[in-house]
């Protein structure tokens, strides 16, 4: 009998972190690992090398004419960092009460384990199901997913399916199923002042010359209004206001602002006028401070004025923004707020092209929307009604997949999203859990899902 939950521990136990070149025994091992789980519930496995980590194609495949769909994961996590905030090791699975512990647990171990433990119950009824399956599993997610589209475009006669069924996205309780119709592009940088050639004493040079970390301060403060919104000359120009039935899905969670504060632990909102908090990080674009470098960061004092400073940015970008519709516009603001006596370098990181795909019997605008990916929401619909005991709600998220766009592109293929992570499960932070409640439900609802399209 297929056990998910020690399944899970098995998979948590290998340190799959794709950042660091330290964990390469875990990434190997975690592929491993899949494969050969794939491989005992029948599927025809195939482990295809990239640039960096590989990508893992398994297949049963029956009469063409069956629908086809491809069920994506990755199997690499998030660095652990840092270890004195847990509670329990990272890659030591440890159950407490109605979670399971470790690293990689929600994000996404747990969830891709909901949908492999799904189909491995459905065959053991049904060895001939009149359904054809793809898993595709990368290792590269946490780290921009580098390789896929090459991978895409490279095997895509693999990937003849007919949409994308995933959980790499959340739920806001355990009892309510959430299917995430949207999310969030990203423009990932770094800017780096540089002053004089070297440090200097802050007593015998202080006061002559542009600190670079004063410049970097002046220049962070210059990049948002008083009243939240980006200070950038053009960045909201391509936003697109969400529909009414948008606006209307998100009422009926009941969300209340004061929780959701206590739950951040701060006392008031900083979002732009006319947009609530939930609103903002659904339909709102952004641009964060991730990160700040430069001078002395040790104990006590270390009167130093230092040669360069630093700060990491992201922004998140909505329908219609693109990383090549704002990038050169945000650069060229950046450049513009250079401080004098310094000199600025930015470098590009990863980007991700927003991603929205609209439900069918929910929008008045007409889209074209393939047959078979109506009929997997509709599947995931009635399967969340029956287990959850109240039909769905359909949400955009405010994080990133920048895999979802590079998916629409090279294959033409839509996904049908079905929420399985919590707020409270701390993705990419100390102490990440999965909800073994929203496990069990999750594994019932994929397994009808999954029923369901092979009786169509």
């Amino acid at each position: 009998m297929f056990d998910p939950v020690e399944k899970l521990k098995e998979y948590i136990r290998h340190p799959s972190v794709s950042a660091d070149p330290a964990f390469k025994d875990g990434m190997v091992g975690a592929q491993k690992f899949v494969s050969g789980l794939l491989t005992e519930i029948g599927f025809k496995v195939e482990v295809v090398p990239t640039a960096l980590h590989p990508v893992i194609v398994a297949k049963r495949m029956g009469d063409p004419k069956f629908p086809h769909a491809i069920i994506y994961g990755h199997y690499d996590v998030q660095p652990p960092d840092p270890l004195d905030k847990w509670n329990t090791k990272p890659f030591e699975p440890t159950i407490i009460g109605e979670r399971i512990y470790g690293r990689g647990t929600a994000d996404n171990k747990g969830p891709l384990m909901v949908h492999i433990a799904a189909v491995a119950r459905l065959l053991e009824k049904n060895p001939r199901l009149p359904l054809n399956l793809t898993f595709v599993i990368e290792g590269e997610e946490e780290i921009g997913s580098k390789n896929f589209k090459t991978f895409l475009t490279q095997h895509k006669d693999k990937l003849d399916g007919d949409f994308i069924y995933m959980s790499d996205n959340g739920i806001l309780t355990p009892d309510q199923m959430i299917i995430t119709v949207g999310l969030r592009g990203m423009l990932a940088l770094e800017v780096e002042f540089t002053g004089p050639q070297s440090d200097l004493h802050s007593g015998m040079h202080g006061g002559v010359l542009m600190n670079p970390l004063q410049a970097l301060a002046e220049f962070a403060a210059s990049l948002h209004t008083p009243d939240g919104r980006v200070n950038i000359p053009g960045f909201y120009d391509q936003v697109v206001e969400p529909e009414a039935w948008e606006r209307g899905e998100l009422k009926r969670v009941g969300l209340e602002e004061k929780a959701y504060a206590e739950f951040l632990g701060i006392k008031d909102f900083h979002t732009p006028p006319g947009y609530n908090p939930f609103e903002a990080i659904r339909f709102l674009p952004t641009l964060e401070f991730n990160g700040f470098s430069g001078g002395y960061q040790g104990a006590g004092t270390k009167t130093v004025i230092p040669s360069k400073a630093s700060c990491k940015i992201t922004c998140r970008l909505v329908p219609n923004q693109t990383p090549e519709n704002v990038k050169d516009g945000v650069v060229n603001a950046l450049k513009a707020r250079c401080p004098k006596g310094v000199t600025m370098t930015v470098t590009m990181q990863h980007a991700a092209t927003p991603y929205v795909v609209i439900p069918p019997d929910r929008s008045n605008t007409p889209r074209d929307q393939s047959p078979a990916l109506a009929a997997c929401f509709r599947a995931v619909d009635q399967a969340a009604t029956e287990v959850f005991g109240k039909p769905p709600i359909y949400l955009r998220e405010g994080g990133s997949v920048g895999l979802l766009a590079d998916l629409k592109e090279v294959l033409g293929l839509d996904a049908v999203m079905m929420g399985l992570f919590l707020p409270e499960d701390n993705l990419h932070a100390p102490n990440e859990s999965f909800h073994l409640g929203v496990m069990k439900r999750g594994i019932e609802t994929s397994e009808k899902v999954l029923a369901k399209l092979a009786g169509m």
